[in-house]
């Protein structure tokens, strides 16, 4: 079984930075493709960034494009959410997600584990 605890969200004000941690344990980390998503109250979980196996691959919500990063430390076991100029829309609970497969996508379906998530609250 595969474990994943997220750190580091609270609270920001707009147009400021956060990054958010999910480390990882129970499977060797390099086998993990990654992700990030976000909830919302009311709303499925929204797709907002993933990484493959090995770092080299990433891919981005339209949302997130330009404002947002993701990357890994396997040797740490632990993939990273960088997120700039954040705005009130940012708002929710964001979740970080993994899957058996070489490389995410932007299908919640397509994740097997997940951790219980990390609430970031953006303030105007």
């Amino acid at each position: 079984q595969v474990q994943l605890v997220e750190s580091g969200g609270g609270l920001v004000q707009a147009g400021g930075s956060l990054r958010l941690s999910c480390e990882a344990s129970g499977r060797p980390f390099s086998t993990l493709a990654m992700g990030w998503f976000r909830r919302t109250p009311g709303k499925e979980r929204e797709f907002v960034a993933a990484v493959s196996w090995s770092g080299g691959t990433t891919l981005f919500a339209d949302r997130a494009k330009g404002r947002f990063s993701i990357s890994r430390d396997n040797a740490k076991n632990t993939v990273y959410l960088q997120m700039n100029s954040l705005k009130p829309e940012d708002t929710g609970v964001y979740l970080c997600t993994a899957t058996n497969r070489p490389m995410g996508d932007v299908n919640p379906e397509s994740y097997e584990f997940w951790g219980q998530g990390t609430q970031v609250t953006v303030s105007s």
